[in-house]
């Protein structure tokens, strides 16, 4: 290993890996991180979740979850970049382009349906008919439209725990938005709270560890300017015990 390879590694929160317990495999699931950089100090979206939650109860999250089977079939108003596609399908194994599609769609409807923002853009003629999650785009004459992500980082939930994900994080601009619903996030619902908080403020250091992780890479990559499809995308996985940190190629 480099000393560069190790500086990199020691960067990573520790967390211990839990012994004795059944192999579950991961499932993909998708994350999304909103992003407003109208001030001088860049700004991204967190929930805080119920206080009744089993899973992190009271604690600021990103919008995120589990891909569903119908993630691919639902219709865009643009495709995935090729750029996208491209490091979405870095890794072993291989992630076709049908998955990759059904990733960054997850993002959008996990985000739509947590906090009420919806990542579309006006469909061209009439509205093909949308239900579910999706409804409330065809009631505001979208579809989701996931040309504006970008792949931040790749992690999957260390071994011996129940549940387990291979989870994508993404970005997007706040400008992204196009539309909202009232009444997703109120006192009762999952999220009970948004709130749009400064890189390095007090709310995120409350994060869980991993995402921590991600968010120190979100920071990177804004200073540089711009984000960009060709810069390096991180891969946190567990190793004999420990959290590693690869890069995707």
């Amino acid at each position: 290993m480099t000393d560069t390879a190790q500086a990199e590694r020691e960067k990573v929160h520790d967390e211990k890996e839990p012994d004795h317990h059944p192999y579950f495999r991961p499932r993909d699931a998708a994350t999304l991180i909103l992003v407003d950089r109208s001030g001088a100090i860049p700004k991204v979206l967190v929930g805080k979740r119920h206080d009744n939650v089993v899973f992190m109860p009271g604690k600021f999250v990103f919008p995120g979850g589990r891909v569903d089977k119908d993630d691919y079939r639902v219709p865009c108003a643009a495709p995935i970049t090729a750029e996208l596609e491209a490091n979405l399908a870095k890794g072993s194994p291989k992630t076709p382009a049908s998955r990759a599609k059904s990733l960054a769609i997850a993002a959008i409807r996990e985000a739509c349906e947590e906090t009420g923002l919806c990542l579309g853009c006006k469909a061209e003629g009439k509205v093909p008919k949308l239900e579910g999650p999706w409804k409330p785009f065809a009631d505001a004459g979208l579809l989701p439209d996931p040309s504006g992500l970008f792949l931040i980082a790749r992690a999957i939930t260390p071994p011996g725990r129940v549940k387990r994900f291979d989870t994508r994080f993404f970005t997007a601009d706040a400008s992204t938005i196009a539309h909202r619903v009232e009444g997703v996030v109120h006192p009762d619902a999952e999220l009970v709270e948004l709130v749009w908080v400064e890189l390095g403020s007090k709310p995120l250091a409350d994060l869980h560890p991993m995402t921590r992780n991600v968010l120190n890479e979100l920071d990177t990559r804004l200073a540089t300017g711009p984000l960009r499809h060709d810069a390096p995308v991180p891969f946190f996985h567990f190793y004999g015990g420990k959290m590693q940190k690869d890069i995707l190629s």
